[in-house]
């Protein structure tokens, strides 16, 4: 369990987080997004307490980290968003090196070494060096690492990143796994998507303050509004101006000749946004109404926080 209270951070007179609460329930996957420089990776180092922090509460599994960060640290594992290897070793190496310094026994560590080694799909490359380890592979055994003591609560930053859609989909299974095996999953990042698959609850963060939160049900259900997908003959900027003077449209996207008309009011869309695309006299080629999915919730409420 994590609960954070009216948490600040500042650096200097930088303030990078201004007072963000929230709670992470036992064994769900907790999904932290935001753009860069939101303060994600300030609020990560914080509740894997490698940072202070200025004012506030943490609590971890009953833990106050003023108060205990040493205990604390003893059960989380963290995962940097690049993780760092001795590019000579191999991954058995590795892991026997993390065992070792943990003080499991050689039997202990031999089981553990291999049973990890299994799951994240890297046995048959485990005496490979890890120097020669294709990023992926590198997040895959970063991971082992982390979960080499069995901890309760996992932090996790941008795990997959950079990485091509293989690689994505191997960690966000093993992250899945983890849930399933009850262990609480902190997962900061930017790719929506990710989040989407795996997170039980999530929150947004913007300038430093939690601007959405709750269940990822809940949530889309709450924001979930359709999306007018309409290809033109071509685009005019013109008619881009005169959607965005409607109170029913929220925001536009063009990619191409495909316009992405974002609305807050379907039935008012449904009635009139044809109307205003025919009396621009360009030609429509296709018309599709798609439903919302949690990029388009990031957008509508990122968007209502600048006009604060």
């Amino acid at each position: 369990m994590i609960r954070v209270d009216n948490l600040f951070k500042r650096y200097g007179s930088h303030e990078v987080l201004k007072g963000i609460s929230f709670e992470v329930k036992k064994g769900t996957v907790y999904g932290f997004l935001g753009q860069n420089g939101t303060g994600k990776s300030t609020t990560m180092n914080i509740l894997a307490g490698l940072i202070n922090y200025n004012q506030g509460k943490v609590i971890i599994n009953d833990l106050d980290m003023k108060l205990s960060r040493k205990k604390i640290i003893k059960q989380i594992g963290y995962l940097p968003e690049e993780p760092k290897f001795y590019p000579y070793m191999n991954a058995y190496e590795y892991l026997k090196f993390i065992g070792e310094i943990s003080g499991l026994t050689r039997k202990e560590i031999y089981k553990k070494t291999g049973e990890l080694l299994e799951k994240i799909k890297l046995k048959k490359d485990g005496k490979r060096k890890i120097g020669g380890y294709s990023r992926g592979m590198k997040q895959r055994l970063g991971l082992a690492a982390a979960v080499y003591n069995n901890p309760s609560i996992l932090f996790l930053d941008e795990p997959s990143s950079a990485l091509d859609p293989e690689g994505r989909r191997d960690i966000l299974e093993i992250i899945q796994d983890l849930s399933d095996n009850n262990i609480t999953v902190f997962l900061s990042t930017h790719i929506l998507s990710d989040i989407e698959r795996v997170s039980d609850e999530i929150a947004i963060l913007d300038d430093g303050n939690i601007i959405l939160q709750g269940s990822l049900d809940s949530l889309m259900s709450k924001y979930i509004l359709p999306v007018y997908d309409i290809e033109l003959e071509s685009l005019n900027p013109q008619l881009e101006s005169k959607l965005l003077t409607y109170q029913w449209v929220d925001k536009l996207k063009t990619d191409k000749n495909i316009m992405s008309i974002y609305v807050n009011d379907q039935e008012k869309a449904k009635d009139q946004l044809l109307k205003v695309i025919a009396n621009s006299n360009i030609q429509v080629l296709s018309y599709n109404k798609r439903k919302s999915n949690l990029e388009d919730v990031f957008i509508r409420v990122v968007n209502k926080n600048e006009k604060l």
